[in-house]
């Protein structure tokens, strides 16, 4: 009984201290979700105006015949995919591999942003157009942009006939779900009749393909960036939640176990009191 107290004792002692690293763990990835909420909800205005102005341009000049809005018949399409560079952040790089198993090509050329999933990828044969592992926690939006301009190239090479996103959309601090984006050839609304911003009459020079030529590039470039940033965000919201759930099943299995522990000393403390009653009326 005295070995059972013991090990139950340690176990305690083990699990308490794993409940304050998920804890502590769980209050950084607040911290952080915070912080990487802020800047999406920012860098969306600036997102929603590159699109508007396209939109706009189209809308005016249905006659535009730029490169980076005209459909291709190439079934190849070239993909960015958004994931952690570290674990612990409960299903988040799962729910994106069976996305990707299940959206793309093998054949396809792919770039993997995020050290965790970049050798599963390699392992099961998806064609990494990259030298190695990407950092996503090293990257901004300069990179992103070459990224992005690769990209681009094999698009004007006739080489692929889209350039598109896998990313994790943050729907709320609950729900993050795995989507595409496609970037290239660029999506356009063209009959944005109803928006506010399209009453206003504007003049574009020189012209509509050369500013479009020029304008949707960036726009592409800040949709990587944006959609980048939705997955860290969805991310560090993973990781709160898994965090969170692994402190609460640390309450939980502490109070059982010092609940045994307590039954434990208690049958004790009776065996102990049964043998002196014994021995006394022995005597």
């Amino acid at each position: 009984m005295a070995q059972s107290k013991q090990a139950l004792r340690s176990r305690i002692r083990s699990v308490n201290s794993t409940r304050k690293i998920t804890k502590a763990m769980e209050m950084i990835a607040n911290a952080k979700l915070f912080k990487q909420r802020n800047r999406m909800e920012a860098n969306r205005l600036y997102a929603q105006r590159l699109q508007d102005t396209v939109d706009e341009i189209v809308a005016r000049n249905p006659n535009a015949e730029s490169v980076f809005i005209t459909q291709r018949d190439n079934p190849h399409r070239m993909t960015i995919i958004f994931c952690s560079d570290l674990g612990l952040c409960g299903s988040y790089n799962q729910n994106v591999l069976k996305f990707a198993r299940k959206q793309l090509n093998k054949t396809d050329p792919t770039i993997v942003i995020g050290t965790s999933l970049y050798r599963t990828f390699k392992e099961e044969g998806f064609n990494l157009i990259q030298e190695g592992p990407y950092s996503s926690d090293a990257m901004n939006e300069f990179i992103l942009e070459d990224f992005v301009e690769l990209g681009v190239q094999k698009y004007l090479n006739d080489e692929i006939g889209n350039v598109q996103l896998l990313y994790t959309k943050f729907v709320n601090t609950m729900t993050f779900e795995p989507a595409i984006e496609t970037i290239l050839p660029a999506p356009v609304e063209e009959n944005p009749s109803d928006k506010e911003t399209f009453h206003v009459e504007t003049l574009f020079e020189p012209d509509a393909d050369t500013i479009l030529n020029q304008l949707i590039p960036q726009m592409a470039a800040n949709v990587a960036y944006a959609d980048w940033m939705e997955s860290t965000t969805s991310e560090q919201g993973s990781r709160r939640m898994a965090m969170k759930t692994a402190t609460d099943n640390a309450d939980e299995l502490s109070a059982n176990l010092l609940l045994e522990f307590n039954k434990a000393r208690q049958a004790s403390i009776t065996q102990e009191i049964t043998e002196i009653v014994g021995g006394s009326s022995a005597v």
